[in-house]
């Protein structure tokens, strides 16, 4: 069997967002302290050992994060089509960093989105 090996990193933001065509609370204004788990895998390590520096994901993770943080998610253009539920966070933020991180030899893993500390999306393709 391959080896592979799995690399994560945390991060975190603040933004709110109501929920078009939800019947219940969460169709009010609210927000989060989002906290993001990002995982990056391959398989081959490079010179020095390492698959790819963790400042490197979390460089890329944060520039994707940041365009949403402090903000109103349903103000963004993406969300401004597609509803701002933790699922489409969780799907968009993949899909975001995978375009800034993956390489030949890295590659997007999984991404878990935690909207408080006991409900989480996890993501991937």
């Amino acid at each position: 069997m391959a080896q592979q090996f799995t690399l994560k990193t945390l991060l975190d933001f603040a933004a709110a967002h109501s929920l078009r065509g939800y019947d219940g609370d969460c169709a009010k204004l609210h927000g989060h302290n989002w906290k993001v788990e990002v995982e990056v895998s391959g398989n081959r390590l490079n010179d020095i050992g390492m698959l790819i520096d963790f400042k490197q994901i979390k460089q890329h993770a944060k520039q994707a994060v940041q365009e949403l943080d402090h903000t109103f998610l349903n103000d963004h253009p993406h969300f401004q089509r597609v509803n701002p539920t933790a699922e489409n966070i969780a799907q968009y933020l993949y899909t975001e960093i995978a375009k800034r991180i993956e390489t030949e030899d890295v590659k997007m893993h999984r991404i878990t989105i935690w909207e408080n500390d006991r409900n989480c999306v996890i993501y991937s393709e």
